[in-house]
Formats: structure tokens, sequence, C-alpha cells
């Protein structure tokens, strides 16, 4: 009998901790789950768990790494503490575990038995390392990273710490170290490649002897699409090109039998392959033939990895609400290989260096993240769960979330996610909340509803109110054509298509006309501001980092390429169509309430955006209020800041509804 009531304590004690309805106090608690990686050998499987640590003065995530055997029996926390632990990895043997930590302060590699004992570093490096990956032989780790700069140090200590803008990026070079601690402390790591490149993702061959890596000039967002392909020889640092061209060229990985690398390349020169998209493209190493695989469906592929036997290539790609997981045959178009039945999958699938397992997140609205791992040789199977991050956390009730469509202005179809209010009765009208993605090429999909974010849309349920997310003209997942269709075009028909969403679910009877909220961020806050510069049928807006003056905007964020490709060319080229596409030239029409969020040093879109609009509207007598996150860049990273901007749309909706 006091087992059994030893054994109550714990349900009961979380019975009594859940609320009867979501919070965002209570959607902090939901854990994220990702980098589920399977042993060589097929028989274990380690993940990360990353939950918020709000407690006192700490406000940060904190990730540690889980691992089961590959049925998932047998779970447990393998790394523990106040320091995060990421990146799993096993060595080719299965007998070690990496991971990457700064528990000493910087980030390190460490390595941990699965026999039994305590992690131990593998090397030191003065300076800043990144993207490590083992050799398939197990004897070295690559990296990317940079030396101390020990001038910019004393700079800082003697206040002459001045930047030229432009000049001397801090560029990453190719390094490689041996992952035997006791060789890796008598032999410091090597560099591969001068820092004249940035260099970024990179692959091993198959045999050791040679990483293909994708560099860029520097690592400013901005030349992100000068991205070409080098291949080096580790022993002698020869370097040959493997892609140069005015494409970008990216995500290189040799084929198992050595005989290619594939990477994905743009398909229209230089323009951003958010207009042009991207092909899987096959290098022959023997030769050097180029050869371009068939297209897919969304033309943004991301290269997952190689099948044993070099004839297919593994990718996800958006296709509408979902993540889904391909089959790129050398010869043949893609084949589906795992299409959620409910929901969808994360962007991050990894395959065992054997080929035999695969490891995944998967999601629902109704459904949080867990890690789940697929067998890959047995047609049909079914993902397993292995993990149960959140599945013992209560759960208050959900709204329904649907698949709507309606028939934008044009006549083009337009398709999102309306979630209801709890226990919603059919014909009966609610406040309906306007959700705005990002991007523009952002898109909502069929994940968790109730987790940290922006915006607690399980929250907007249990208020009562509907929620409609709409991917737009200009969304990704939706085909190249449908990406492109808002070039030259920001609020125009992309406006038109959200106020068809919004009349879509009015004549549905579900929306009352007279109880509207917008919101949304990035380029979503663009067109929130934008939305009530045409409209006042809006209750209530929340702006957040957003673009509010692309003219200024241009001249001051990290990416004015985009939108010259936007746009067609810089402001000074194409004048009328930034100004006309600005808010703040229609600010004078502005009478909603309109609450701005922005963090204090945001480079994506600089604060100055939100400050324009926020001063225009007090300076006319609108309702507004402007919140700045310090240390905050395009969105946040402190738990306490993510709540608090969940909580802020909840009572500036909540106060306008009244």
């Amino acid at each position: 009998m006091k087992r059994l009531t030893l054994l109550l304590i714990p349900a009961l004690l979380a019975a009594a901790e859940a609320p009867k309805e979501w919070t965002p106090a209570y959607q902090m608690k939901i854990r994220n789950v990702g980098d589920v990686t399977p042993s060589p050998d097929g028989k274990s499987v380690a993940w990360t768990q990353t939950r918020a640590m709000m407690e006192g003065d700490k406000s940060e995530n904190v990730t540690h790494i889980w691992l089961a055997r590959i049925d998932g029996s047998n779970a447990r926390q393998v790394t523990r503490g106040e320091k995060s632990a990421n990146s799993p990895m096993f060595s080719p043997d299965s007998r070690w575990l990496y991971f990457v930590s700064p528990r000493d302060g910087q980030p390190k590699l460490f390595r941990l038995p699965l026999t039994g004992g305590e992690a131990e570093a593998v090397f030191e490096f003065r300076g800043t390392a990144a993207n490590y990956r083992l050799s398939p032989d197990g004897k070295w780790f690559a990296f990317t990273g940079r030396e101390q700069d020990t001038a910019r140090q004393k700079a800082v200590r003697e206040k002459t710490d001045f930047r030229v803008v432009g000049e001397d990026p801090p560029n990453n070079a190719l390094w490689v170290v041996s992952s035997d601690p006791e060789i890796a402390a008598k032999t410091p790591p090597r560099k591969l490649t001068r820092a004249e490149r940035h260099a970024a993702q990179f692959d091993w061959s198959p045999d050791s002897r040679r990483i293909a890596y994708a560099h860029t000039p520097s690592p400013e967002f901005n030349v992100g699409r000068h991205s070409d392909i080098s291949e080096v020889v580790v022993e002698s640092g020869e370097l040959s090109t493997i892609a140069s061209s005015v494409a970008t060229e990216g995500q290189p990985r040799y084929s198992p039998d050595g005989r290619y690398i594939a990477y994905v390349r743009t398909t229209g020169g230089v323009a951003s392959s958010l207009a042009v998209g991207s092909r899987i493209t096959l290098f022959t190493r023997a030769n050097g033939q180029v050869r371009e695989l068939a297209a897919t469906f969304d033309e943004s592929p991301n290269i997952t990895d190689w099948s044993p036997d070099s004839r297919r290539i593994y990718f996800t790609e958006g296709r509408r609400t979902k993540v889904v997981l391909y089959a790129m045959p050398i010869d043949a178009p893609p084949v589906e290989l795992l299409v959620p039945a409910k929901g969808t999958l994360g962007q991050g699938v990894k395959f065992n260096e054997s080929g035999t397992h695969a490891g995944l997140t998967l999601s629902a609205p109704d459904e949080a993240p867990e890690a789940y791992v697929i067998e890959t040789g047995a047609p049909g199977r079914t993902p397993v769960r292995v993990s149960r991050a959140n599945l013992d956390l209560p759960k208050p009730p959900f709204g329904e979330t649907r698949v709507v469509r309606w028939k934008a202005k044009d006549g083009m179809e337009i398709e999102g996610l309306l979630t209801l209010p709890v226990g919603y009765q059919a014909g009966t009208r609610v406040p309906l909340v306007l959700n705005i993605h990002g991007g523009p090429a952002g898109v909502f999909g069929e994940s968790f509803i109730a987790g940290p974010g922006l915006y607690p849309v399980a929250t907007f349920a249990a208020k009562g109110w509907a929620t409609l997310r709409c991917n737009i003209r200009g969304s990704s997942s939706y085909g190249r054509k449908f990406r492109a269709a808002n070039f030259q075009d920001w609020g125009g028909m992309d406006y038109q298509d959200l106020m068809a969403g919004v009349d879509a679910m009015i004549a549905q009877g579900i929306a009352d006309a007279d109880k509207l909220a917008v919101n949304g961020w990035s380029y979503g806050g663009y067109m929130t501001s934008w939305v009530v510069s045409q409209t006042g049928r809006f209750k209530s807006a929340a702006v957040g980092a957003g673009i509010t003056n692309l003219v200024s905007m241009w001249g001051t964020n990290d990416i004015p390429s985009t939108l010259d490709d936007y746009f067609g060319g810089p402001h000074w080229e194409q004048w009328d169509g930034y100004v006309k596409a600005s808010a703040m030239a229609f600010v004078k029409n502005v009478t909603t309430p309109t609450l701005i969020l922005h963090g204090e040093v945001d480079p994506r879109v600089p604060p100055g955006q939100g400050y324009e609009f926020y001063n225009a509207l007090k300076r006319r007598g609108v309702e507004t209020k402007m919140v700045v996150y310090p240390r905050t860049p395009h969105g946040p990273s402190e738990p306490k800041f993510t709540q608090d901007i969940m909580e802020r749309h909840v009572a500036w909706i909540e106060a306008h509804f009244k």
C-alpha cells in the first residue's frame, strides 16, 4: 500500500500543477526535441531535449542529450547540469558518444564512453569552433572555426576597438584534429583552408582523405548567395574546385561509393533561390561532369544523406502544410519515403552511417514533438517513438486545427490553418485572430500549437478565439511559381489573399466580423503594419519586428539584396515601388490600436523600423505601445522574453475585444 501511495504522488502533483486551459506560462513547459541520431550499429539512438530555465535570475534554454535502445526502451538522460550539451554523434564502432558543450566556459567537443564513465574533452582550441564532423574511419574530426583574435582583444582592453564596416570579416577556416584526446594533446588542430573564404557546410569523403566544403566570401548573410564548393586533400591541403559559378551552390555530400558529390544549386544564376528555385546536382569525381537531377515539388530540397548503395539521395522538402521525406534516384524523379498521416516531420532527419535507420521528430497541432526512429530497409514501416519528452505532461484541451482553402481575388487557391476555440459549436461566430508568417517565404505547417513561441495559438483557443494562419502567395512549400508570386507586389495580392481568407471565415459563419485582430513577425510584422494602413476593420494589431519603411530598411538591414530581388533593384532605382509598398507612406490612415515589439539588436529588421511606426502613431494620437527587448536579434532566445511576448499578445487582443 505504501508503494502504491508513493507511485501516485508524482501523478497527483502533476495533476495539481496542470491548469484547466493553456496559458503562455504553461506553454513554456513544452520541451523541444531534436538531433535524433541513430548509432552506426543500429542498436541505439541519441537525441536532445531542450527546456526553458527561468528560475530566479536564469532565462535560458538548456539542452541535454538522451539515449535509448533503438526500440525506445531503456531511455535515459546522459548529460546533465546547467550547461547545455548539443550535437550528439556516435563513433563508427558505436562505443563513444561525442557532444558539444560549454561546460568549461568556451564550447568544446567531449566524448562519453557508452560502457560507462565520465566525459572528457577531445582537444583544446584557442578560438571559436563549430560544425564538428567525425571522419568515416573515426580517426579525425573536422570543424570550422577561427583562432582567437588577440589584436582585437587587446584593442578592447585599451578602448581602441573601433570597427571599419566591411573590412576583415571574421571568416571561418576548415580545421582537422585527431579524435584521440592523447594524440590531440600532442598535435593541435591543423588548418586546412585559408580564411580568405568563409567555410560553411562540409562533408568527409568515404575514404576519409578529402573534404568537400561550401564557402562564401564572408559570413555576412547578404553574400550567402555567392556560395561555391571546393574539395581539399586532408594530408596536403591541396584544393580543387567542385562548383564555382554565378549560381548558389551548397550542401555537398559524397556518395558512399565515392563516385559522386551531390549538392544543391540555384537554377537561375545569382538571383535568390526564392525566385528561381534549386535542384539537386551531381558532380562525377572521375571526369568532372555535372548533371542536374529531376525537379522537386517546391524546388527547395534539403539534402539529408545518400542510400547505402549510392543510387538514391534522401532529402526533405515542404509540401503545403507538411514536411516530407523523399528519395531522389540518380536517374529518375523523386519518390516519397515518409509523408506523416497526421502532423508533420521536423526538418532535421538524420541517417546513421550504415543507412539502416533514420532519426526524426514528429508533431501535430495537438501532439507535442517527440523523437522517432524508422528502419529504412523495411518498406511500409512506421516510425517508432523513442522519447517521452512531453508525453507525460498533462495537456489541457485543444481547439481543433483544420486545413482550410479559399479563392483569392484573382481566383488563385490559397490555403491556411484554422484553429477553432476549445469546445467550438458549429454555427457559432467567434472572435478571429489573423496570424501572418514571416519570410515572406515562410509557411505555416501542421506542427504543435502549444509550445513556446511568438504566438500562443493554444492559449488563443482557450480564450474562445479562432486563429487563421494563412499561407498566402509568396509562401514556400507550394512550388516555385507560387513562392515568387509576390515579387514586386508586396502589399498587393498578398494583402488581398489575407482579406479573402478573413472574409471566407466570416462567410462560413465562424468569424465575428466585429471582433478581428491581426498580428505577425518580420514580414508578418510588415504585413500587419500594411493591413492597418489599408483598413480599419481590425480591433487590434501587433507588429513584431516589422518592416514599416522599405526605403530606410534597404540601407540599414543585413540583407538588402533580398529587397533587390523582391522589388527589382535598390530603392534609388525602384523608388515608387518601395514607397508605395511602405506602411509609413499611409500611416495617416491608421486608426487601429497597435502594439509594436522589437529586438534591440536586430540586424535583419533594425529597431528603427519599429520606432518610425511608433512615433508616427503616437504623434497622430493612435493608441500604441512599443516594447523593446535588450540583447535580442530578430527573434527572442531568452525564455522570459518569449513568455512576455506571448502574454502581451494575449493581453493586447483581450483588451480590445471587450
